[in-house]
């Protein structure tokens, strides 16, 4: 037997004697000795007993019911996953694959909503659970009788999240939309794109994952904390157009201070400096640039190899074109990799634009582990913020497949295996087990 095949062996004895339920903490190096010596089902199924009972994790103990959507509650779910919290993802039957691409640490049961006996089975979930994510329009959980007022009911100590684009509230309540329209309500599009060029989306990060997933996950951290004094849940009304807005506060706040006086794309930090955006390199490739503070453009333009005396001031407005196209030819006269070596070490916040692909490599990102590569060998980011005492740790096992915890989780709730067994025979639910590759 190798070596690796030896350590496999240890670490699987290891994980199964521990008898005790704590966490058996596995790095990434051991979970890839593992998945070379054993199939992917095995592999999937010792991670998911070693990690994802790890009583240290600061939301250890919390049972999450996510109601499967697209984009920010998927994230909202996996935030709280990955800090802990055992989170079942309820998703719809007779559905070839899941779109949840943020399923990490997630368990996946498959119900008939559809049905009566379906409602009931989610019911049974949320009101033993501590808390439910819940994507839908307004009004779609009452129609099922799943409301807030009926769950609370029966579980008084239920936290209720509702992330929708508009709000429970509002003209705009039960009308679609996605996050270029929230972000477009929120103020901030109108403030994003470049000088005389139309408002553009950056990507659908700020109203979907910024003001969405993650500022619902801060709510769910909020009325948990809440809960150990009152003893009660309460209903968190997540608008992604107020949370999006809430993150941009700001652009309101500085605007009195005149940052925000010019033109879309003509100001200090929306593109308009020289001193504050990107620059093609002589390969193709490309740095951000941020010398802002004096002291750091004083480097800037010593690292550039320019004379600061011939250069125009770097708060000149009218010169900002110009000294723009100087930077422009400069930067064009080296590759990327030869400007990082000119620029690491010093204060001229001068930095490599990485591929998603070349983040894990770099030197800075390695030594802090900021990155990993799962269960599909992509490169993914870890948690975050890093906790002294209770951190984060993303699950390595592969995304459930739909289903796939159907029976186990409903055990856990107190099903009996006959009856799960009728659920099964009538349509209510689906129990669909992964194939190994051997």
């Amino acid at each position: 037997m190798r070596s690796d095949e030896f350590r496999g062996e240890e670490l699987i004895c290891s994980t199964f004697s521990n008898t005790s339920k704590t966490s058996i903490p596995i790095n990434h190096h051991e979970y890839d000795v593992i998945r070379k010596c054993f199939n992917e089902k095995y592999c999937y199924h010792i991670l998911l007993f070693s990690l994802s009972e790890d009583p240290t994790m600061a939301l250890a103990g919390v049972r999450v019911i996510e109601l499967a959507g697209l984009a920010p509650v998927p994230f909202c779910g996996m935030i709280l996953a990955d800090f802990g919290a055992k989170v079942i993802r309820v998703d719809r039957t007779k559905v070839a694959m899941a779109m949840d691409t943020q399923a990490r640490g997630k368990r996946s049961v498959a119900l008939n909503l559809k049905s009566p006996e379906g409602v009931a089975v989610l019911k049974k979930l949320c009101v033993q659970s501590d808390v439910i994510l819940e994507p839908f329009r307004k009004g779609v959980m009452e129609k099922m009788g799943l409301g807030p007022e009926e769950l609370l009911k029966e579980n008084p100590r239920l936290i209720y999240a509702r992330l929708t684009g508009y709000g429970q509230s509002g003209a705009y309540a039960k009308a679609a939309g996605h996050d270029i329209n929230y972000l477009a309500m929120s103020g901030l599009l109108s403030m994003l794109g470049r000088s005389n060029e139309k408002p553009y989306a950056p990507l659908n990060l700020v109203a979907d994952f910024a003001g969405g997933g993650l500022t619902c996950a801060f709510g769910v951290v909020l009325a948990l904390l809440e809960r150990t004094k009152s003893g009660r849940g309460q209903v968190i009304d997540s608008s992604m157009v107020e949370g999006a807005a809430y993150v941009g506060s700001f652009m309101w706040k500085s605007r009195k201070i005149g940052l925000w006086n010019n033109s879309r794309g003509e100001n200090l930090l929306d593109s308009g400096a020289p001193f504050y955006d990107t620059y093609r390199t002589s390969d193709g490739r490309y740095v951000a640039v941020g010398a802002i503070e004096p002291q750091f453009y004083t480097q800037l333009v010593h690292g550039l190899g320019l004379d600061a005396a011939s250069l125009p001031s770097q708060m000149s407005f009218d010169d900002w074109p110009k000294l723009r196209q100087v930077f422009t030819n400069q930067f064009a006269s080296k590759t990327q990799e030869e400007w990082a070596r000119v620029f690491d070490g010093t204060d001229a916040c001068v930095t490599p634009v990485l591929s998603m692909d070349e983040v894990i490599s770099h030197p800075h990102n390695q030594e802090r582990a900021s990155f990993h590569r799962d269960a599909q060998g992509e490169v993914t980011p870890n948690p975050a913020p890093v906790l002294s005492q209770t951190p984060g740790s993303p699950c390595l096992a592969r995304d459930p497949i739909i289903g796939e915890h159907t029976r186990p989780v409903l055990e856990e709730f107190g099903f009996k295996p006959a009856e799960v067994d009728q659920l099964l025979s009538a349509g209510v639910i689906e129990c669909n087990a992964a194939k190994a590759r051997l």
